[in-house]
């Protein structure tokens, strides 16, 4: 381990007073130009994963903090940047198929860009007959199937790594002929590596997802040092965790003394879970892909490969896109839900937020899932300090 560091072992107390002392110090003070004239600026770390987002705000991390330190949530959450025109689709599906969907739990609630007066969710669609079921493994996607064998059942598949290998897994083992599969998962550093790519990337460091990490391997995020010098860390979902990641990326900043740090040794190993990866490859392809209000991210997304095209609902089904549909594959009218995903804007800067978009009733995406920035802060409190440097 680099001798920059805090011990995985040290209690989140400790980690805190450390990472504050350091910004507290007269390099951090010098890296943060406080004699500028528009004031001293914040170190801005992104944190990636909607589970630290949820995780760093539930332990009240963001206000501890040394007020330099700028958090900054992520693009970490499949169910903000699922397809809008997927969601229609399988609600379309569920509506006019004799099929049985399922779906993860926080997807039912997502509206589309349609009328109010029609069918927005899957929920909604449930509620007017629909059998769409929820379910929290893909073994259950199997389990439904063969308990309804004269029924097509269609899992709808939205989700990145983590989500993604255990379906890889069930297909690769076994897949009943009537269970098909609308895949809508994606992967989580080509949207990082598009905002390091950008203009102004608006973070200083990275905190890359543990849970991912420990499916593909740390050296998947090898990339933000070699290619973009940015101060990177692997974190688990533990207070002590985070902030033993923010320690460390703290310090290469300050000694320019860059490396991949694993602050998640744990479960998080350079290669990963090499079964779950051949399996991966063994089942799809990697693909250009569309992120709901962003666009299309290069080899951002899985697709099932042609071998399995027996089970690809989108060959087995007809298309109910509907070309000219309103905001068709937008984020609704209004709602800044992209931004708050790339880090351009906090939640509380939406206008929709907490007026017409609240947790009972969402207006987009990132108010539905518990990984979304949105709902987070609305159900944990939004940190004192809102305003940016």
């Amino acid at each position: 381990m680099p001798d920059n560091v805090l011990s995985s072992s040290t209690d989140a107390k400790t980690c805190l007073q450390r990472v504050n002392t350091l910004m507290a110090s007269p390099a951090a003070k010098a890296l943060l130009d406080p004699d500028s004239k528009k004031g001293s600026r914040r170190f801005k770390i992104m944190n990636v994963c909607g589970g630290h987002e949820r995780s760093i705000s539930m332990s009240g991390i963001r206000n501890a903090l040394h007020p330099s330190i700028e958090l900054i949530p992520g693009p970490g959450c499949p169910v903000c940047i699922c397809p809008e025109e997927d969601i229609y689709q399988a609600i379309q599906l569920a509506l006019n198929e004799d099929i049985i969907l399922l779906a993860f739990g926080d997807m039912l609630r997502v509206p589309v860009n349609t009328s109010k007066k029609t069918i927005r969710t899957l929920q909604q669609a449930h509620a007017a007959g629909a059998d769409i079921r929820a379910i929290a493994s893909p073994l259950e996607a199997r389990q439904i199937a063969l308990q309804n064998p004269h029924r097509a059942v269609v899992f709808f598949v939205a989700g990145f790594e983590t989500t993604t290998a255990p379906v890889a897994g069930l297909i690769a083992e076994f897949i009943p002929d009537n269970l098909s599969f609308l895949l809508a998962a994606r992967l989580t550093w080509p949207a990082v590596a598009m905002l390091l790519e950008s203009d102004i990337p608006g973070f200083d460091a990275l905190i890359a997802p543990g849970h991912v990490a420990t499916i593909m391997g740390g050296n998947e995020w090898q990339f933000a040092i070699n290619q973009f010098q940015i101060p990177t860390a692997i974190a688990g979902f533990t207070p002590e965790s985070l902030l033993t990641a923010f320690y460390s990326v703290l310090r290469q900043q300050l000694e320019q003394r860059l490396f991949l740090d694993n602050c998640y040794p744990q479960l998080v190993t350079q290669q990963g879970n090499i079964s779950a990866q051949a399996q991966l490859k063994q089942t799809m392809n990697i693909v250009d892909a569309n992120w709901r209000g962003i666009g299309i991210i290069p080899q951002s997304g899985f697709a099932l490969k042609a071998a399995y095209d027996q089970h690809n609902a989108r060959l087995l089904f007809d298309d109910y896109e509907q070309q000219a549909r309103r905001h068709r594959g937008a984020m609704p009218a209004g709602c800044d839900c992209a931004k708050v995903v790339l880090g351009k804007l906090y939640p509380y800067e939406c206008k929709l937020y907490g007026r017409t978009c609240k947790p009972d009733e969402p207006v987009g995406p990132c108010m539905v899932s518990d990984e979304g920035a949105c709902r987070i802060w609305w159900v944990h409190g939004a940190p004192r300090n809102k305003t940016k440097a």
